[in-house]
C-alpha cells in the first residue's frame, strides 16, 4: 500500500494540460496570434520584448499594449478495454495575459518592460474519472517580468535582451485509496508558491531589404521551484495517520525550456506581410520530477518519477493584409510537436502533435489608439498510450480549444 500511494503520489506536480507543447502557452501577442503566433522575423512593435527584442529598436513611438486570451479547452479521456469508461475535463477558462511597454531613449535605443505569461493552464478531472487516483485538479501559473534594451546598430541591424525574472505558484489535488470513518476515500492538496527565478531573452533583428527582414531569438530555461509549500491530507483514517502527517511540507522545481527561433518576414506589397517561424523547444531539460517532504509520507520524504521528454519543433506561418489605413485582416498556421515520449503520457499533460489555425484583426480607431482581436483553434491528435500507472493513467485522450483574445494598444 505504501509504494502504491507513493506512486500516485509522485505521479504529477508542477505540470498543466496547456494548449500547446508540454505545459507552454503560445499566446503572448493578439496581432501575432492572428498570424499564427508567428514574430520573430518581423516588427512586432511592443510585442517585440517577447519575439525578438531586436526588433523593438526599430519602433518609431513610445507604446504601450494591454491583451489577455480566454482559454475554452475540452479534454476527452476513454479507459482501455475492456471498461471503455470515459470522462469528460471540467476546466476552468484560462486567462493568459500580456501588458507591454516601449519607451525611446533616443532614436537608437529603446527600453521596455513586458509581463506576460509562457507557462500554465490547468485541469479539472474531478472525483468519480478513471484516473481518480492519479489525478483530480492542477492549476499551475507562470508569470514573467521582463525589462528590456534595444540598440539599432544600423539601418538595417538591431539588437536586443531582457532579463526574465519569473515567478509562480502550484495546486494540485487529487484521491488516496485510503477511507475514513464515513466510507469515504482521503485526499491530499499541495498548494505552494514558486520562488522567484531569473533567465533572459535575446535577439537579433536584421533587414536587408523593404521587402525582406531575418530574425533568431533565444529565450533561456528558468528554473520554476517551490519551497515549503504545504500539504493537506483530508479523510484519513485514524489507522492510517502515521503515513500522512500534519503539518507536512514540499520542495520540487519544473524547468521552464529555452526556446531558439529564427524567423523570415517577406513584403511582396506595400500591403501584405508574410512571416514563418521556426522553433525548437529544449524540452529534454525534463528528465524528471522529484519532491522532497520535511515528513515521511507513506514511508518515505522522497518521491520521484520519470519525464523523459524530447527536445520538440514548432513550425509556423502567417499574414497581414492591410486592407485600409485603420483595418487589418490576419491568418496564421502552426504544427507543434509534444516532447512527451510513449509509456510517459500523464492526464495532467495529456500531450499530443498540436494543429493551429488563427485568424484576427486590427482597427487602427484614431492615430494613438488601435484594437487587435484574434480568434486560435487547436486541435491535439487523438492518443493513446499504456502509460505505466506510475506516470499516467492508460487510456486514450483528445483534446481541442477554442481561444479568443483582445489587446489595446496605445501610442505616443
Amino acid at each position: 500500500m505504501k509504494r502504491r500511494i507513493l506512486a500516485l503520489l509522485g505521479g504529477t506536480l508542477l505540470s498543466a494540460s496547456a494548449m500547446a507543447g508540454g505545459y507552454q502557452v503560445n499566446l503572448a501577442s493578439q496581432r501575432q496570434v492572428g498570424m499564427g503566433h508567428t514574430g520573430t522575423g518581423i516588427q512586432t512593435g511592443t510585442a517585440s520584448i517577447f519575439f525578438n527584442p531586436g526588433a523593438m529598436s526599430f519602433m518609431r513611438e513610445n507604446g504601450v499594449t494591454i491583451g489577455a486570451s480566454l482559454i475554452n479547452s475540452r479534454i476527452a479521456y476513454r479507459a482501455p478495454e475492456p471498461t471503455n469508461t470515459t470522462a469528460l475535463a471540467d476546466n476552468d477558462f484560462g486567462t493568459p495575459f500580456q501588458v507591454y511597454g516601449v519607451f525611446g531613449i533616443n532614436e537608437k535605443i529603446k527600453v521596455g518592460l513586458g509581463i506576460y505569461t509562457p507557462f500554465g493552464s490547468g485541469v479539472r478531472w474531478g472525483e468519480e474519472w478513471n484516473g481518480k487516483y492519479g489525478l483530480n485538479e492542477i492549476d499551475l501559473k507562470a508569470v514573467y517580468f521582463q525589462p528590456t534594451v534595444s540598440y539599432q546598430i544600423t539601418d538595417q541591424l538591431g539588437i536586443g535582451v531582457g532579463f526574465v525574472v519569473a515567478t509562480g505558484g502550484v495546486n494540485l489535488q487529487r484521491v488516496l485509496p485510503v477511507q475514513g470513518q464515513d466510507g469515504q476515500e482521503g485526499s491530499i492538496e499541495l498548494d505552494g508558491g514558486a520562488e522567484t527565478a531569473y533567465g533572459f531573452n535575446a535577439g537579433v533583428y536584421f533587414e536587408p531589404t523593404e521587402q525582406l527582414s531575418i530574425g533568431i531569438n533565444y529565450r533561456s530555461k528558468v528554473d520554476i521551484k517551490v519551497n515549503d509549500g504545504s500539504v493537506t491530507f483530508r479523510n484519513i483514517p485514524a489507522s492510517a495517520m502515521g503515513n500522512f502527517p500534519d503539518g507536512t511540507e514540499f520542495s520540487a522545481s519544473l524547468p521552464m525550456p529555452s526556446t531558439l527561433s529564427l524567423g523570415v518576414g517577406f513584403k511582396p506589397t506595400d500591403q501584405l506581410t508574410l512571416a514563418v517561424d521556426v522553433s525548437r523547444v529544449q524540452w529534454s531539460a525534463y528528465e524528471n520530477l522529484r519532491f522532497d517532504f520535511t515528513q515521511p509520507v507513506a514511508g518515505s520524504t522522497v518521491s520521484e518519477s520519470d519525464r523523459k521528454y524530447e527536445d520538440a519543433m514548432i513550425y509556423r506561418i502567417g499574414g497581414e493584409y492591410q486592407l485600409n489605413e485603420a483595418l487589418a485582416l490576419r491568418a496564421g498556421a502552426y504544427y507543434d510537436q509534444t516532447p512527451v515520449q510513449d509509456g510517459y503520457l500523464t492526464p495532467e499533460t495529456p500531450d499530443s502533435d498540436s494543429r493551429g489555425l488563427s485568424v484576427g484583426v486590427g482597427y487602427k480607431v484614431s492615430d494613438n489608439f488601435s484594437l487587435d482581436a484574434s480568434f486560435l483553434y487547436i486541435n491535439k491528435a487523438k492518443r493513446t498510450d499504456a502509460a505505466d500507472k506510475s506516470r499516467g493513467i492508460a487510456g486514450t485522450y483528445k483534446s481541442i480549444a477554442y481561444i479568443p483574445g483582445l489587446a489595446v494598444n496605445f501610442q505616443f
